[in-house]
């Protein structure tokens, strides 16, 4: 990395790994322009289906999976395009159609009517 003086920085790892464990945290603490992540930002986001990569992966567009799993075309773009978000049974019935692509739709077309 090149500093505004044009020469060339470089960490002393020998320095770093002299220090405590309590003085690596003191220092780190005291950096402003890189603050520790807060608890907020440390818990882990839920796993949601990704219902683009799951139709990509069926080689379908957004009108041919809107049309053989039976989710209307607004709500599947709503979905891809993180306007919304799938409700808790939406996101079963995702797992199940990437789970098993084939048999979800060939069980719909035996139920149709």
């Amino acid at each position: 990395m090149k500093m505004d003086n044009g020469k060339t920085a470089h960490s002393d790892w020998t320095a770093f790994d002299a220090m405590t464990d309590a003085e690596a945290t003191a220092n780190a603490l005291a950096d402003h322009d890189n603050p520790p992540a807060t608890a907020e930002q440390l818990t882990p986001s839920r796993r949601m289906p990704q219902v683009r990569v799951i139709r990509r992966a069926l080689g379908l567009t957004q009108e041919e999976f809107s049309a053989r799993y039976r989710i209307p075309l607004g709500t599947l773009r709503d979905w891809e395009q993180g306007r919304t978000e799938p409700d808790q049974p939406a996101r079963a019935y995702l797992k199940v159609i990437a789970t098993d692509p084939e048999r979800t739709a060939q069980a719909l077309a035996n139920g149709a009517a």
